[in-house]
């Protein structure tokens, strides 16, 4: 069933980058917030004495979502302590779990059944129950359980188990007097992602009716349709779906339910392959639309960032199940440019969407008057980049990423170091450090994008068993001091918007690539404190009038150079009408307007 297992956070460190650098500023931002605010309304619910100012936005106290990001808190530090083993972090953790221990022992005081815990009444559920309006519960509820998972799992805090299957007792009694017409319904509301830690906890527990639980919350709508393999996604929430998906994929994994494996594979090859933008993202207005109108979805509401974030966490399964650098493909991809790129260097702030209107910005939250649900799995992002860079079998270590970093294994007497300023050079060095000398094969990602590859052992070549898009193995008894260097070079190329050959983004090697337009015109202030971004009125503006290209795409390949002492910066030579552009990453690019996709015209 699972053929490859990622490493715990805890054996992989990072060493100086950029992705280095977007977790200190996670970090920063962490610590700047204040338990004891996010965890007032729950205090407030539970009749007990707070005096805390609550944060604004989806988290004000009239905010019915409020509550969700003290989930996406607690799954945050606990990622941070697992990545960085900073006792700050686990602290925290442990503070929040005890609170809301307190919280959950008040609730019956208040009316509310026992095992309740949230920082709204348990009568929103009563209105999910009647088809009244409220927003998203379940959803919310999901983010409390997860982070309870994450402070279990990473945090070692048993207490947080406690809570989570007193939670899980509640709520299966609460579903228990629902017919299963009724619960079809309820899950018109948004769920979340319920399914994926509800099997979670199954695989924990072992319980049967955690297993039950789980499978009352199976949307049959979406899953019967993925198990049919029928693509009727258009008009549907992106992002109410996705998370579906991962709990199909993990129903797999604990139950060893077949039709789920297929679920969820079919579901990701429409979304990741079908449906994607070059940077990885996916939905506009956070919604699905038809592949064949992608022109039509080129706004300031596209590739909302959680979506990003959940289809790296499906692919991470579906690899566990296959070892297909397909999926790290798309993985490396999402990760480098939307999920590296959604981070304002400035003030470690997060994108909710990403805007795909030629000529706009990136727009970001305030630190304390926005926590959209894109601020709640982004500071779960920047915590966790170490999680996928290396996999491993009984016999087998893959290098999956070529991120700077190290990677402890304890159990095989191996410590590797992986040394690069890739994307910035095509060359990664690895040394092993070895207790005794050790048969492994190590299997090295081929990417899809490189021109060629080659490979050398201790400075000897060694040949490439394989073509782009696959991995090459070496398969040797390593000694300690070992190196193997990896070259892969990159270059310029034209990716196509699906179905408008002649709308294009540039790209080098995985990175995208984008027009610097500098902050002519009126710019729109970067950090919105909108109750919703789409209300906001930067998105708005008008936007000033882009360059188009003027050439074939061999002329746009050919006329377009790189700029000496500028890593990954080009510029066009002689093809923008009415001015040449000079391209960056578009990692690096905030606080200015860009272009990602560019009319290419004869």
């Amino acid at each position: 069933m699972i053929k490859a297992k990622p490493f715990s956070l805890k054996q992989v460190n990072l060493f100086d980058g950029p992705f280095k650098d977007a977790m200190v500023r996670d970090a920063a931002y962490l610590m700047q917030l204040d338990p004891d605010r996010l965890l007032h309304m729950f205090r407030m619910t539970a009749g007990l004495s707070s005096d805390a100012e609550p944060y604004g936005g989806w988290e004000s106290p009239e905010g019915e979502l409020r509550g969700h990001s003290l989930g996406h808190y607690l799954s945050a530090c606990s990622l941070m302590y697992a990545s960085t083993s900073d006792e700050a972090f686990k602290e925290r953790a442990d503070y929040i779990v005890a609170v809301l221990g307190e919280c959950q022992d008040a609730m019956p005081t208040q009316g509310y059944n026992q095992g309740f815990l949230s920082a709204y009444p348990e009568t929103f559920f009563d209105r999910v129950d009647r088809r009244w309006y409220v927003w998203a519960p379940y959803y919310t509820l999901h983010k409390i359980l997860a982070g309870l998972l994450d402070a279990y799992n990473l945090c070692n805090d048993d207490q947080a188990l406690v809570i989570l299957e007193n939670m899980a007792d509640w709520l299966y009694q609460r579903t228990s007097r629902l017919t299963q017409e009724q619960m079809k319904i309820s899950l018109l509301n948004e769920p979340g992602g319920i399914t994926e830690t509800l099997a979670s906890l199954y695989g924990v527990t072992g319980k049967p009716e955690h297993l039950t639980l789980l499978q009352r919350f199976n949307d049959e709508v979406l899953l019967g349709m993925m198990a049919r393999e029928e693509d009727h996604l258009d008009r549907m929430h992106a992002n109410t779906q996705v998370p579906k998906a991962i709990g199909a994929a993990l129903q797999y994994e604990v139950a060893h339910d077949e039709a789920s494996r297929k679920i969820a594979t079919f579901f990701w090859e429409r979304v990741a392959l079908a449906r994607s933008y070059a940077i990885g993202g996916h939905s506009d207005d956070e919604l699905f639309f038809p592949v064949d109108r992608f022109g039509q979805h080129l706004s300031t509401l596209s590739a909302e960032t959680c979506n990003t974030y959940n289809m790296l966490k499906l692919t991470r399964h579906l690899f566990g199940w296959e070892p297909s650098a397909t999926y790290m493909d798309f993985y490396e991809r999402g990760l480098f440019n939307h999920i590296l790129g959604s981070q304002d260097p400035e003030a470690g702030m997060v994108t909710y969407f990403i805007s795909h209107r030629p000529g706009h910005v990136k727009l970001y939250n305030t630190p304390e008057n926005s926590f959209w649900c894109c601020v709640g799995t982004g500071i779960e992002n920047h915590a966790k980049y170490g999680d996928t860079i290396y996999y491993h079998d009984d016999d087998s270590l893959y290098v999956n990423l070529f991120i700077a970093s190290e990677l402890i294994w304890p159990e095989r007497g191996i410590t590797l170091r992986q040394e690069t300023t890739f994307p910035d050079e095509d060359t990664t060095r690895l040394l092993f450090t070895c207790h005794k000398p050790t048969s492994l094969a190590l299997k090295i990602r081929y990417p899809y994008w490189a021109e060629g590859m080659t490979l050398t052992v201790n400075g000897e070549a060694v040949a490439v068993d394989g073509e782009p898009g696959s991995y090459v193995t070496i398969e040797r008894e390593w000694q300690d001091g070992d190196e193997v260097i990896i070259k892969l070079p990159m270059s310029l190329r034209l990716e196509a918007l699906p179905g408008e050959p002649d709308i294009v983004a540039f790209m080098y090697g995985p990175i995208v690539l984008v027009g610097a337009l500098g902050t002519d015109d009126e710019m729109p202030g970067p950090y919105l404190n909108d109750y919703h971004v789409r209300e906001a009125a930067a998105n708005f503006l008008p936007t000033p009038d882009v360059p188009v290209l003027k050439g074939s795409k061999a002329d746009l390949l050919t006329k377009t150079h790189a700029v000496e002492g500028k890593l990954l910066t080009f510029v066009t030579e002689g093809i923008g009408q009415p001015h040449d552009v000079e391209l960056v990453p578009f990692y690096v690019l905030h606080h200015q307007r860009y272009t990602i996709y560019w009319q290419r015209v004869d």
